[in-house]
């Protein structure tokens, strides 16, 4: 995955209202369940039917380490759909979306300015309009790139352009991301 996949994925994350199943059985019970039947569970995880039967009634209680990690991501990834989905729907219609990042800012500007770029911490909320970009390409498989470029535009709009109060004809690169978290 990339760093605004991961981060978009644990904004998400950050909405559900129960915590995830702990132990292996309970996840498997719910995965089983959530993709209806040990046959598909099995698929998803790349291990046998017998083997997912087996965690269902108890003989299996400790996962591989690889197998316990595709099994927490996969729960994880179909945990509580509609509290997701409201999430999703209500940060890119009304509530927008914070971004808190350590990256390499630099500029294209008139002449005369300082273009260097430099490292700068900027926690910035952007406006719904940015988060249904960033949702919507989220949803459809959009490389890390085009994230990062649409985040990018929110900030030059929001934080560096003011909401197109100043700096007119200003271009933020925006690179070398050291962290970013993104929040609903």
């Amino acid at each position: 995955m990339g760093i605004f996949r991961d981060g978009l994925d644990k904004a998400t994350a950050n909405t559900f209202t129960r915590p995830l199943p702990k132990s292996p059985q309970a996840q498997m019970r719910f995965l089983a369940k959530a993709t209806k039947g040990t046959r598909a569970a099995a698929e998803v995880l790349g291990i046998s039917q017998r083997t997912v039967e087996r965690y269902l009634k108890g003989q299996i209680k400790q996962p591989r380490p690889d197998l316990a990690t595709r099994l927490t991501d996969e729960v994880r990834h179909r945990w509580q759909p509609r509290v997701r989905a409201q999430a999703r729907k209500r940060a890119a219609t009304t509530g927008g979306i914070t971004i808190e990042t350590r990256a390499r800012f630099g500029f294209t500007a008139a002449p005369g300015t300082t273009d260097d770029a430099r490292i700068r911490l900027i926690t910035q909320h952007l406006p719904p309009a940015y988060a249904a970009r960033l949702i919507d390409a989220h949803t459809t498989g959009a490389s890390d790139q085009q994230l990062q470029d649409i985040a990018a535009e929110g900030l030059q709009e929001i934080y560096f352009k003011d909401h197109g109060r100043r700096a007119s004809g200003l271009q933020v690169a925006f690179t070398d991301i050291d962290y970013i978290e993104l929040d609903f």
